[in-house]
């Protein structure tokens, strides 16, 4: 008999967008420079990709998280993603990764330009959440540049349904929470210093999704332990929480993860 895994969905905060409580990173379906995994991969075809993306959909996995820095992830989503109503999309603006660097731009004008691009990217007329992709200026990201503001008109415009940031700072987490819809934070057995921010935003009901939780995959090469259930568990029980989102192109990896958040 085949098992039957299915992975439950929470409420994002306030932003009645609900999300399966394991998101899909897609970071290796278009980038493979730069990154901080602990080992070298390939870029999967079209084939595989849609091989993962079928694998999510039979689990139960609506949340799919990018970004314009993930190098052309956010073109191959678009080309390959079937039903668009049944995806929650989360993307980035604030950084690009250009010729194997990352550059930063918060300005209005590249706020503006960065979202229609995904929209154009990602074949779709909304976005359903996009976060300001910091490069640790959280607080002067909030308080000195048009990012914020710019997001909030384009969700009154209905270009996007929520907004937040992708923070590395619990002042700027909390900071963020004040002024947008949901929080990213980095959280995990060895790194808890934003649980100060999670907690928070239980209190204000704000969407809090987890980056991380494996420390990049170091987590698991490092661990003779079974660092998948037991950081999955440790995210996921923590109050506030909305999903973790954990990258990978491996199809079994996927169902192994959605596992163990049910175990």
């Amino acid at each position: 008999m085949n098992e039957v895994l299915m992975i439950p969905k929470r409420t994002l905060g306030s932003t009645g967008i609900d999300v399966s409580c394991l998101g899909l990173g897609t970071v290796k379906l278009g980038r493979n420079q730069g990154v901080k995994y602990p080992s070298s991969f390939e870029l999967p075809d079209d084939r595989h990709i849609l091989n993962l993306l079928a694998t999510a959909t039979e689990l139960g996995i609506n949340l799919i998280d990018t970004a314009p820095a993930y190098g052309i992830s956010e073109q191959r989503l678009g080309e390959l993603l079937r039903d668009r109503q049944r995806w929650v999309i989360c993307t980035k603006t604030g950084e690009e990764f250009v010729d194997g660097q990352s550059r930063f731009d918060f300005s209005a004008t590249h706020t503006r330009a960065s979202i229609h691009r995904s929209l154009k990217r990602l074949n779709t007329d909304y976005l359903d959440l996009v976060l300001v992709h910091s490069d640790g200026r959280d607080r002067e990201i909030i308080e000195h540049s048009d990012c914020f503001e710019t997001l909030a008109r384009l969700k009154e415009a209905g270009n996007i349904r929520a907004f937040g940031l992708s923070g590395k700072t619990v002042e700027g987490g909390l900071l963020a929470l004040q002024h947008s819809d949901v929080v990213m934070v980095t959280f995990n057995p060895d790194q808890q210093e934003e649980r100060q921010v999670i907690q928070q935003a239980c209190k204000l009901n704000k969407g809090v999704l987890i980056k991380k939780a494996f420390a990049s995959g170091h987590a698991v090469v490092d661990s003779s332990a079974d660092p998948v259930r037991s950081n999955l568990q440790f995210s996921l029980q923590e109050p506030g929480v909305s999903a973790v989102v954990v990258g990978t192109i491996n199809p079994h990896h996927l169902r192994d993860n959605v596992r163990a958040c049910l175990d």
